[in-house]
This record gives C-alpha cells, structure tokens and sequence, in this order.
C-alpha cells in the first residue's frame, strides 16, 4: 500500500498537469486581468474597481434577468426527454427508430439550429406558414421582433436542442432499473404511478442530477452561436447573455479587463447555482 501510492502520485502528474495548463492557468489568468483594465496590449491595475462598476451597470442587471429567465428552460429541457425516453423504454412500434431521430438535433451544429430557428420563427417563417395551414392565418407571429418574445424564441430552440441529448441520458439510465423490483412491485399491488415514484425515479436519480446540471451549464455557457446567428443578443439587450455579453465588452468594444472581470463573474454564478442543484437534488434523493 505505501509502495503504490508513490507510483499512483507518478502516473497520475500528466493528467494533472495536463489539466493545470489548459483549465488552472487560464483561470488564474482570467482572474489577474479581472483586477486590471486591459486593452489586449497594456494592463493597468484597477483593483476592484471593475467588480464595483458592474454592479452599478444596469445592462448587467439585464443581462442576468435574461440568463435567469433562460433558467425557466430548464425544466422543460428536462421533463420532456425524460417523457420521451420513458416511453421508448417501453419499446412501442419503432422505437429504435424514433431513438435516433430525437437524438438528430444532438448532431447539429448551435449555428446552423440558429439558421433553422430564425427561418422558423420570422414574420415570413415556418411558424406564420402553418399557422395558415391550419386556416389561424390571423395569428401572425414575429417572435424574433420583440426583446421578450425573441428570448422566448431562444429558450425554446435551446430546449429543442437539448431534447437529444438528455433523452440518451435517460434511455441510458431506464436501461440500468432491475426489472425483477418492478416485477415485486406489481405483485405487492403498486400501480405504475406509485411503482415509477418509489422505484424508477430513486434509481435515476444521478441520471436526473447530470442532465439537470448538464442543461444548466448548457444555458449558461452555449448558447453563444445560437444567440450571435438568431438575434445578435437584440432586440436591444433582450437576448444578451452573460457569455455574449463578454463578447461584447472584450471584442466588440475592447475592453479585455472588463471581459476577464465577467467572465470570472460567470464561472461563479455557474458554480453557485450547479452547487445548489445538486444539493436540492441530492436531498431529494435522500427523501424518495
């Protein structure tokens, strides 16, 4: 045991090395020049001078409204797959079939879903076409036109792209649940309400945990190309998110100390509301 811990230590200083250079160091890097006002050429020292301005900026205040409204997804981005997966894992007529078509977003690139959602959801979109289809040609829609509806159009593409994603993790975890308990389960008398709440849902706890985290994490940091090709983060500031909101400060107007400052601003929002997911949870879990 004292002999192999020494070698562990050894062949574990790649990786750990490996993840200092490309994950620690830019953190560390970030965090310096979140303390400095940085052109991309000369830092100078501002202290907390950047924290303290963003906090008296009202576009900020914006800006984290929207990401906190993306969060309302969230769920949705959730329950659905799960719905999906539950009823694949009952192998109807083609479920193998349909597998792969709900995983077919998961292959698309975030650009080239924000092309098919600005052709969809436009005054002279797919939307307004089937609604006239269906003779509700008088409910004209422009959802990208106005900076609520325009983050609802958003919002709803993400859920839509995520819906892949998270009914693999589902289907994976349905997989994993011991059919002999839901077998005892029926013989004791426990309908499927009761059967899919004391049994199922215990045993994909951890599934729900990663897919909630996952599509957490997911609102927060990759929504950039969908936002850039369907709206540009407008009408106004309706769709700018913390992340396009860094694009914009670093890139756009080049204020690179102002961008690293955000950015370490997002890695702790990210982290405070992951922590907290997973202790809600995991306290879940506990009870069921």
């Amino acid at each position: 045991m004292t002999r192999a811990r020494p070698v562990g230590v050894l062949l574990s200083l790649p990786a750990v090395t490996l993840v200092a250079l490309l994950l620690v160091l830019p953190i560390a890097q970030t965090a310096y020049y979140s303390l400095t006002a940085w052109d991309g050429f000369q830092a100078t020292w501002a202290g907390l001078g950047n924290y303290a301005q963003l906090f008296n900026n009202p576009a900020f205040g914006r800006v984290l409204e929207n990401n906190l409204l993306l969060l309302l997804s969230v769920p949705v981005a959730v329950i659905i797959p799960f719905g999906i997966a539950a009823v694949l894992n009952e192998h109807v007529l083609g479920w193998r079939l349909f597998r792969a078509l709900y995983f077919l977003p998961t292959a698309v690139s975030w650009v080239v879903t924000g092309m098919v959602a600005t052709r969809f959801f436009a005054q002279d979109g797919i939307l307004n076409g089937l609604l006239r289809g269906v003779g509700l040609g008088f409910v004209r829609t422009d959802l990208l036109a106005g900076e609520r509806t325009a983050l609802l159009a958003v919002g709803l593409t993400f859920v839509w792209s995520m819906v892949g994603t998270n009914t693999l993790i589902f289907s994976a975890g349905l997989a994993t649940v011991d059919p002999s308990l839901l077998e005892a389960a029926r013989c004791d008398g426990a309908g499927p309400v009761r059967a899919f709440f004391s049994i199922t849902l215990p045993q994909l706890a951890r599934f729900l945990q990663f897919a909630v985290v996952l599509t957490t994490i997911s609102a927060f940091t990759a929504l950039f190309s969908l936002i850039f090709v369907m709206t540009s983060g407008g009408p106004g500031d309706g769709t700018t998110t913390m992340e396009f909101y860094i694009y914009q400060r670093a890139f756009t107007q080049g204020e690179f100390g102002q961008g690293a400052m955000l950015g370490m601003v997002l890695l702790a929002t990210v982290g405070l509301v992951t922590l907290i997911q997973v202790g809600a949870l995991a306290r879940v879990g506990r009870e069921s």
